[in-house]
């Protein structure tokens, strides 16, 4: 299996070296050559399998055996998802009115992110062993790709992790979970801007290219192969939990209704349906409505300004892997995919080709919900069920609700429940209702915390620049044995005690 960037520039690469990149060196993303296809005997032997199961199958598909040997990648996804709080690491709940959501939340941090990055984490881990370099990290966060990040590499030895979180427009938890870490190799950074103001100097650093290769920088957000990989396992196991029964022939199409942000677990559904898994795909987003306004109207254009939402993680205008889908809608065309992208980099609006706007209305249906609708939802889902959804959930219900309401399609529908309700203690009581917080989440409030501000005007990319530096000098001092270990760095690093 080979994978090649979406912009067509760059030489192809491995499984290895995909996992080991952000964005291609010609600033697309790495996407598999080729997506296998399964045919319906073979999805019909997969429902039986449980969801730890259905992701090694998956992984099987995208890493060759010489990389990663079948038994080795069945250790390594077994290892990944110990810490998991459910026995089957993934729950569905049947709730009243066909609303069926699966939790995919159960793991260190309650978000659905833990499931893709702690199996990134432990392939991460399994090649440095093996080659005896070290790597850094560099992620931008929205809220809860942060600190499933960081709990997915805090403590190793030949990883350094810079998480960049947007200073108070996560929820207080989300900004918890991140700062009150505290390793030698974790280096979190609060910035007075948003995620998108973020994400434009994670990408200078990747374009870097001199930089880049000199620190062996890489990402954990979701341009990182490795995640869209485990995370096509979300929606074959909704599809199987939800599809009424596959003894026939089409077998029956399942509508998964997916909480979009950044767009990485839609481009994981969209792969699914290009293997053959007959689902309807939904993307839902809130006020910050890009690509709902891309899939009904072609129009493919950033706001003036973000919104902040009850839904925070998708509190943003630039989703990153829209450039996956075009790619795989477009044949796989870099050409125009690096037209597109460019024009968008550039003007920050873009009018989709007539051609590709259909196939993506094909593909996607989608729906945009706006605060007062997420909190009915949450209302709703509580008086009928008593479970608590978290906001962005509930965006996904208030597209099930609306369908109800309206009398639409009997199809079977499944909601991907993004994180858990414990996290958002604001939306919660919002909605009327009493937020339901478990220990671990309630210690975090008076635990230490540590993080370095970056400051409006203030050149945020030298800033990390010269800290990447300064760690990596100390990795090769302590390598080299003239630091003793567990020696803290990183000079300008504010702790407070909570």
């Amino acid at each position: 299996m080979e994978y090649v960037s979406t912009r067509g520039g760059s030489r192809a690469v491995d499984f290895e070296g995909a996992l080991f990149s952000g964005y291609a060196p010609d600033g697309g993303l790495f996407m598999p050559r080729s997506i296998p296809l399964l045919d319906e005997a073979t999805l019909r032997s997969w429902s039986r399998l449980s969801y730890p199961e259905l992701v090694k199958e998956l992984c099987s598909l995208f890493i060759a055996p010489e990389l990663v040997p079948r038994s080795t990648l069945n250790d390594l996804i077994d290892r990944a998802f110990s810490r998991f709080r459910h026995k089957d690491v993934v729950h569905m709940s049947r709730l009243k009115d066909g609303l069926n959501v699966l939790e995919l939340w159960h793991g260190v941090t309650y978000a659905f992110k833990d499931l893709s990055l702690s199996c990134t984490g432990q392939f991460l881990q399994y090649f440095l062993e093996k080659k005896q370099k070290h790597i850094t990290i560099l992620v931008g966060t929205s809220g809860d790709t942060g600190s499933s990040a960081i709990e997915s590499v805090r403590g190793q030895q030949n990883m350094d992790i810079f998480v960049l979180l947007p200073k108070g427009l996560c929820t207080q938890i989300q900004e918890l979970q991140m700062t009150t870490v505290i390793e030698d190799n974790v280096h979190v950074f609060a910035a007075h801007g948003n995620s998108d103001q973020i994400d434009e100097v994670i990408k200078e650093l990747f374009a870097d290219v001199d930089f880049s290769r000199k620190y062996n920088l890489m990402s954990l957000n979701s341009v990182n192969w490795s995640r869209i990989m485990v995370q096509i396992a979300h929606h074959f196991y909704a599809y199987f939990q939800c599809a009424p029964s596959l003894d026939t022939t089409p077998l029956p199409v399942v509508e998964i209704v997916v909480p979009t942000g950044g767009g990485g677990n839609i481009t994981a559904g969209c792969i699914a349906q290009k293997m053959g898994l007959p689902i309807q795909l939904v993307a839902v987003v809130n006020s910050n409505d890009i690509i709902h306004r891309a899939v009904q109207h072609r129009d493919f254009s950033a706001s003036e300004h973000v919104k902040a939402t009850l839904a925070p993680a998708m509190d943003i205008q630039e989703p990153c892997n829209v450039e996956r889908i075009l790619w795989l809608l477009s044949g796989c065309d870099g050409h125009l995919v690096k037209t597109l992208m460019e024009q968008f980099t550039a003007s920050k609006s873009l009018k989709l080709p007539e051609d590709l706007h259909r196939k993506l209305s094909e593909t996607l249906r989608s729906s945009s919900a706006s605060d007062e609708d997420i909190v009915r939802a949450m209302w709703r889902c509580w008086e009928e069920n008593q479970c608590l959804l978290c906001p962005h959930t509930a965006v996904a219900a208030h597209y099930h609700y609306s369908q109800l309401d309206s009398c639409a399609s009997s199809t079977p529908r499944c909601c991907l429940a993004s994180a858990s309700a414990a996290k958002f203690q604001d939306a919660v009581l919002r909605a009327g209702l009493v937020p339901q917080l478990p220990p671990e989440i309630t210690a975090l409030t008076t635990m230490e915390t540590r993080s370095t501000a970056l400051q409006r005007g203030e050149d945020w990319a030298r800033v990390l620049r010269e800290r990447i530096a300064a760690v990596v000098r100390r990795w090769e001092a302590r390598r080299d044995g003239s630091v003793p270990p567990g020696l803290q760095g990183g000079g300008g690093q504010v702790v407070t005690q909570g």
